[in-house]
């Protein structure tokens, strides 16, 4: 079977190609030209070159593909990205799944965002729950929801299609790194200064990849499944996080409203005075952990058989993946510390 992935330079999909091609699977990447495709260097994978946007590249890009993981998206807790968001993960899936309706291809798993989720504070959100669009979300939120609906509105013109939820992601094979992983290697080398206090649900990067191949075999088409390990407060990744890399937690624990006031102006400092300064806290950010959103992920696990696995052991294998590419100072890769836990994990698989 030959399959299509997008987004093979990201953090999930760097994950999933690895798992596709351990499998058996033969994979085709589509790749954005110019973009830093590290993640893929050396895999047995076929390259093809070209954009969401572009109906003509996706025609060809789906041209004798069988099925589908669309896991591509433009990431962003940023005001300002609104036209450029909406284009590469609404369009860009609308013009990807009309490309694979009329291609022939059969089953696409679409990656979705549990930011595009309902949610309460009374109870953990679920599959069920509707996105309030009209509450302050950014823009990403929003383009996530709008992913979901162009994925209802190709099923109901006959495409089989299926949406795997996904939270922050914690793992290996982290290249380029992600918010989180940037976090983690951060952490490792003593520069993270302080955090707020808040929480999310996090999915070990092997759990989000067990969901989408879970997804594709067993999900019912135009559904969605929530695919999360479990809730953890920042108090406690910072925990745990010290327990991995065996360096102290910060000692500054910033009250929430105090961080979303500074976020606010360093926001506004930056996006406009420094516009290719990284910004990590931002407004966005600290609001959706402020939330302390939980998820039920009983669905996926009934319909499934999903089962999440350790999220410490997932953050031990993002620091093994650092160590490797010597992202965190003085250290060597193996630490005893990494391998214990990652074969707790293999022996409670």
């Amino acid at each position: 079977m030959k399959l299509l992935l997008t987004g093979a330079s990201g953090h999930l999909g760097a994950n999933l190609v690895r798992r596709l091609l351990a499998d058996g699977q033969e994979v085709r990447c589509l790749l954005r030209p110019g973009s830093n495709n590290a993640a893929v260097d050396g895999l047995p994978i076929e390259r093809f070159y070209g954009d969401l946007r572009d109906p003509g590249a996706l025609r060809k890009a789906v041209a004798g593909i069988e099925r589908i993981y669309h896991c591509a998206a433009k990431i962003s807790t940023l005001d300002g990205e609104e036209q450029e968001v909406f284009d590469c993960n609404v369009i860009g899936t609308r013009n990807l799944l009309i490309a694979a309706r009329e291609g022939g291809v059969g089953r696409v798993v679409v990656t979705g965002s549990f930011s595009a989720v309902g949610h309460y504070t009374d109870r953990p959100s679920d599959e069920r729950d509707p996105f309030n669009m009209f509450d302050h979300v950014m823009p990403y939120e929003k383009s996530k929801a709008g992913v979901e609906h162009e994925c209802l509105k190709a099923a109901v013109e006959g495409q089989d299609v299926v949406v795997a939820t996904s939270c922050a992601i914690l793992g290996a094979n982290d290249f380029k790194p992600s918010r989180m992983g940037a976090v983690i290697r951060d952490f490792a080398n003593g520069k993270l200064r302080a955090y707020i206090p808040g929480g999310f649900e996090f999915v070990a990067a092997r759990d989000i990849v067990e969901g989408h191949v879970l997804a594709m075999e067993r999900g019912k088409t135009g559904q969605k499944y929530i695919i999360s390990s479990g809730y953890v407060s920042m108090d406690d990744l910072m925990d745990t996080m010290s327990r991995v890399t065996g360096k102290p937690k910060p000692r500054l624990r910033l009250p929430a409203p105090v961080m979303a006031v500074i976020s606010e102006i360093t926001h506004f400092v930056l996006t406009n005075f420094f516009p290719t300064v990284p910004q990590r806290l931002t407004p966005g950010a600290v609001r959706i952990l402020r939330q302390n959103r939980k998820a039920d992920t009983s669905k996926a696990q009934k319909e499934l058989g999903f089962r999440p696995t350790s999220i410490e052991a997932a953050i031990a294998e993002a620091y093994e993946h650092f160590v490797e590419r010597g992202l965190i100072d003085g250290k060597q890769a193996s630490r005893p510390r990494v391998t214990e836990l990652k074969s707790r994990q293999r022996a409670a698989s």
